[in-house]
């Protein structure tokens, strides 16, 4: 699967006052216990499929990175766009969670985690040399970087451009 690399400088404009960054993952302590990983982590699958048919729920894209530890890292539109999907009985993370909580949680053959972070778009600097479309540029907006956007303190002080 071949991606168009940009040559040159890019960065993102995500266009808004902030972005939530949403980390996400689990573990296969017991990798052993296969079957138990993959019913786990198939739950992700259906949530991503779920997003991206839904996009007034909020997320604006995301990456994501398997093995013992999977990571998948989304950008989300705000924190109350995201504890809706989690708390949403008509989405797919509910009743996974809570069967993750009664089954699992505890016994030590997955782990999983989660982090959250709300970044005001004063404090994003982000750049891709070389690459293809990625991250927070691929989740909004992709750009070459020009004036006002040469440095990383430039790119910093910008405001929900």
């Amino acid at each position: 699967m071949a991606q168009k690399v940009f040559p040159g400088r890019y960065t993102a404009d995500p266009a808004r006052e902030s972005v939530t960054v949403f980390l996400i993952g689990m573990r296969a302590n017991r990798w052993w216990k296969i079957g138990t990983v993959g019913r786990v982590g198939a739950a992700m699958g259906r949530m991503l499929r779920h997003l991206a048919a839904v996009p007034e729920a909020g997320m604006l894209g995301y990456h994501q990175w398997a093995g013992r530890t999977t990571m998948l890292v989304s950008y989300w539109e705000s924190p109350e766009h995201l504890r809706k999907f989690a708390a949403d009985r008509d989405a797919p993370h509910l009743e996974p969670w809570r069967r993750f909580m009664k089954e699992l949680a505890g016994s030590g053959d997955v782990g999983v985690w989660h982090e959250t972070y709300q970044v005001p778009a004063t404090g994003i600097e982000v750049v891709y040399s070389g690459m293809p479309v990625f991250g927070l540029a691929k989740a909004t907006t992709h750009v070459p970087i020009g004036a006002g956007t040469n440095t990383a303190k430039q790119r910093m002080g910008r405001a929900g451009a």
